[in-house]
């Protein structure tokens, strides 16, 4: 009989169950909420080390699409307390490791 040796996975448990995107929190119509999670998603993806270009790439593509004064945060373990235009709010989670509080404020 061949030993069968047990698959080593160095990925933490947390991670592997939340690799998706995970919206907690907003209030925007449908159409602004898909192009937010989109955007967010890509960016995280496109600089997953640098987390200041990530939002920083997230914060224009908002302010061209959407209009300015949009602001964005991404990072792990932190608070907010914010205030923000109606309708114009999104804290979501991405891939188990990053949040992202995104928001307008005129």
């Amino acid at each position: 009989m061949a030993d069968v040796e047990p698959v080593v996975d160095n990925e933490p448990d947390y991670k592997r169950l939340h690799a998706y995107s995970l919206v907690r929190n907003t209030d925007m119509d449908d159409e602004m909420l898909s192009e937010a999670v989109d955007t967010a998603v890509t960016a995280c993806d496109k600089f997953p080390e640098n987390l200041e270009a990530a939002a920083q790439m997230l914060k224009q593509a908002m302010d061209t699409k959407f209009g300015p004064s949009w602001h964005a945060v991404i990072g792990e373990g932190f608070g907010f307390e914010i205030t923000y235009e109606v309708k114009n709010l999104l804290y979501m989670f991405h891939n188990g490791a990053f949040s992202i509080c995104l928001w307008k404020c005129a």
